[in-house]
């Protein structure tokens, strides 16, 4: 009997968005493997998969790890409050300078843990190039699990501008600090491709297309208009692609009970805004709905909840959206999707990233509502809410890019590409 064919998935924030195509691949006899930094040991394993953990930064034990990650975001709060053009000085900078730090970290174990696997297909899922994918002697699939923007093109806004459609002057503007402050970066970084033996790669650019297949989450119904489309032999829209999550049963409320429910979850980043959460908690505790509220591992700071309102460290969201009527959200690729895929309204308050650019096209786009993260009145946010719950043109484009998602199976749609490739081979 021939061995399966080894599928290695390399995710980085936000990871799960791989779990799902795995599970498809399981399905079809397939043998996905995640490589991934140590500290989403157990993350994959929890789903059944094997893992094989590397170091992408210097190694740290579990409490300092957590307190590390912790000072990171208390220290770049107060940058998610600048518009995305100042953010670019104070925090998208130093992302890509420690993006860029961990891809020369990793580069030697990365490349002695693929070869002891010695994978039939790499499936990468990151903003930048590890040169070790793309030197390991087999196919490679990019995966773009951010907004659809992040493969650029002249008549689309740039990547975490937060740009309108047509608001050129914003895009040109952006582009020209972005360009001007990555660039001693930038230059670090090819010098680090050619030292691996890689071409340079033009100003501003961290990554390249695969030959073989680019997949993207987004939805096509959503998608941009390109002055130069994406050849569909080497670039396939998944329409989403949701995980599948054991099944949730949403609990009793004291309060409100047969209400609409309300889903908010601003991600494990957005989770350290407990302030901004507690005070949408104590909003929430007086409109007449009910509420499922992720607070991520700042569950201790909170005291006195409303009974019309249940908080949680962690939700199993894809089982959890199909019983919600409106999600509140930070606009992250994974929430914006499953979202859509749902067919629920989004009210997205972005803060920081794709969430920018996703706020923006689902308002453009009539898929659900942005409001600003720190300077909404309570009136507002409660309009807001109560106008996507009762937006019938809305909820009927739901129920269409809902119904056109689900019957697109974005999960099986990659794993047969997955499958294609590797037996073509």
């Amino acid at each position: 009997m021939r061995a399966p064919k080894t599928i290695v998935f390399f995710p980085e924030a936000p990871a799960l968005n791989c779990v799902g195509i795995a599970q498809a691949c399981r399905e079809r006899g397939l043998r996905p493997v995640f490589v991934a930094d140590r500290s989403f040991a157990g993350v994959f394993a929890r789903y059944g998969f094997e893992e094989r953990l590397v170091d992408m930064s210097e190694p740290l034990d579990a409490a300092r790890a957590s307190q590390f990650w912790k000072d990171f975001i208390a220290s770049h709060l107060p940058h998610f409050r600048l518009p995305p053009i100042e953010q670019l000085a104070t925090y998208v900078i130093p992302v890509w300078e420690a993006v860029v730090d961990s891809a020369l970290y990793v580069e030697r174990e990365l490349a002695r843990t693929l070869d002891e696997i010695r994978p039939d297909l790499v499936c990468v899922d990151n903003i930048i190039l590890f040169p070790a994918i793309t030197r390991c002697g087999c196919p490679w699939i990019r995966i773009i699990s951010c907004s659809e923007n992040e493969i650029p093109d002249p008549d689309i806004p740039p990547h975490l501008s937060g740009c309108g459609e047509g608001d050129r002057a914003c895009w040109a503007a952006f582009e020209a600090e972005f360009r001007r402050l990555i660039a001693p970066c930038h230059e670090r970084y090819n010098a680090f491709l050619a030292s691996c033996g890689g071409p340079a790669y033009p100003l501003g650019q961290f990554f390249e297309a695969s030959p073989h297949l680019n997949l993207l989450l987004y939805p096509q119904p959503l998608a941009f208009r390109r002055r130069h489309p994406l050849d569909p032999a080497r670039f396939q829209y998944l329409e989403g692609c949701v995980r599948r999550e054991e099944r949730y049963e949403v609990p009793r409320f004291e309060r409100h009970e047969g209400r609409p429910l309300v889903y908010l979850s601003y991600g494990s980043l957005g989770s350290a805004d407990f302030e901004l959460i507690g005070r949408q908690i104590d909003l929430l505790g007086r409109l007449p709905y009910r509420a499922l509220v992720n607070v991520g591992d700042y569950l201790d700071r909170y005291s006195g909840v409303p009974p019309n309102v249940r908080i949680a460290p962690f939700f199993p969201q894809p089982a959890v959206l199909p019983h919600c009527d409106v999600v509140v959200h930070h606009g992250g690729n994974n929430t914006f999707n499953e979202a859509l895929y749902f067919g629920k309204p989004s009210l997205i308050l972005p803060f920081c990233w794709d969430g920018l650019d996703n706020a923006t096209r689902v308002q453009e786009t009539g898929y659900g509502r942005r409001l600003p993260r720190y300077t909404f009145r309570d009136a507002e946010f409660a309009a807001a809410l109560e106008g996507a719950l009762g937006d019938e043109a809305m909820q009927s484009r739901l129920r269409r890019v809902s119904a056109h998602m689900q019957a697109a199976d974005g999960r099986g749609k990659a794993a047969g590409l997955i499958e294609r490739i590797v037996t073509r081979g």
